[in-house]
């Protein structure tokens, strides 16, 4: 894979600093890092992150909040680049608690740039995501479409966004803005997956279900305007994230400034597909009922990612849908 390959100054390799590098896509990011031979070191606070994922490069434990620490990061290890994962994501939470997301997604981040300023650092991509557009207009979704978010999770990721802007033409930033559709999947070679708490993602809770290890699966909605009735999402594999993320990288050394682009396959699954597949991959039935639609949930959100096909020179490797779950299953299984 052609990506960031690194710079050197003197005899010891520079490296490249992901923020949120124990979690779910920042784990396989840095595992991604260390199979292209760039050095990682990885800084996280471990809220929701965990210790054992901390596999590929030095962690250093700490909150893109402290200073100080963001300081000693960058002094001591000589960081080029980083890649900033570092974020809240519950969409229902962020609704109950917004100043909890504003002050870490937004503030926090905040804290990181002027780091990244005040010690020459230039290179960022920064983890967005489709949340910032809000409700679809049309589909599937560009990059042009207004961005209207209908939370603070959104909210917080599109600020950050204009904050780029604008540190890009003061400082010199060089960003890469990556709006995911919906991550999902595990690591191919079955090191690393999803283990958040609480979990709220689709597959991974068919995928409990199925185990007996998680309760039925609730299906939110089957009246909607789809083809059978229940909402459609696009699927993008965790390795293929991770792989966009060290292209976009790449970019940003070969010189471009500012980049947003989406994430995904192009192609949407709807819950009653994640579940078909679910039950044929696993062979158990996942036991589940039908409940009422979730207010803010659209029916349908699919990514055109035709801008990161043509700037990043990117394809998923894993766009099928069955590839996706089997991979989430067996790192599911395996963790009996």
């Amino acid at each position: 894979m052609a990506g960031y390959q690194g710079r050197w100054s003197g005899e010891r390799a520079v490296s490249i600093l992901i923020v949120g590098g124990a979690g779910y896509i920042g784990s396989q990011t840095a595992k991604a890092a260390a199979r292209a031979g760039v050095e990682a070191v990885v800084l996280d606070n471990l809220v929701h992150g965990h210790r054992w994922a901390a596999r590929w490069g030095a962690l250093v434990e700490g909150d893109i909040s402290d200073r100080a620490v963001l300081d000693r990061v960058f002094t001591e290890q000589r960081v080029t680049a980083v890649i900033h994962f570092a974020a809240y994501a519950y969409v229902g939470e962020s609704v109950q608690h917004p100043r909890k997301y504003f002050h870490n997604n937004v503030v926090g981040t905040l804290t990181l740039l002027d780091a990244m300023v005040d010690h020459g650092v230039r290179d960022l991509v920064f983890s967005s995501t489709c949340a910032t557009y809000g409700e679809p207009i049309k589909v599937p979704m560009t990059e042009d479409h207004p961005q209207k978010p209908i939370n603070p999770y959104g909210e917080s990721k599109l600020v950050v966004e204009r904050i780029l802007h604008w540190y890009q033409g003061a400082y010199d930033i060089r960003y890469a803005a990556l709006r995911y559709f919906n991550a999902a999947g595990a690591d191919p070679e079955g090191e690393l997956g999803e283990d958040h708490d609480p979990e709220t993602h689709l597959i991974p809770l068919a995928i409990g279900a199925a185990l007996g290890r998680a309760p039925e699966l609730k299906i939110f909605g089957t009246d909607y305007p789809t083809p059978d009735g229940t909402a459609i999402r696009d699927y993008i594999h965790v390795a293929d994230l991770a792989d966009a993320h060290l292209l976009a990288l790449g970019r940003l050394e070969k010189g471009d400034k500012a980049l947003a682009l989406n994430l995904g396959t192009g192609t949407g699954h709807s819950v009653r597909e994640i579940v078909a597949a679910v039950e044929t991959i696993s062979g158990r039935k996942v036991p589940r009922s039908e409940v009422g639609r979730r207010e803010g949930d659209p029916p349908s959100l699919v990514a055109d990612a035709t801008r990161a096909q043509q700037s990043l020179g990117w394809r998923p490797k894993y766009a099928g849908l069955d590839a996706i779950v089997e991979h989430a299953f067996r790192w599911q299984k395996k963790r009996a």
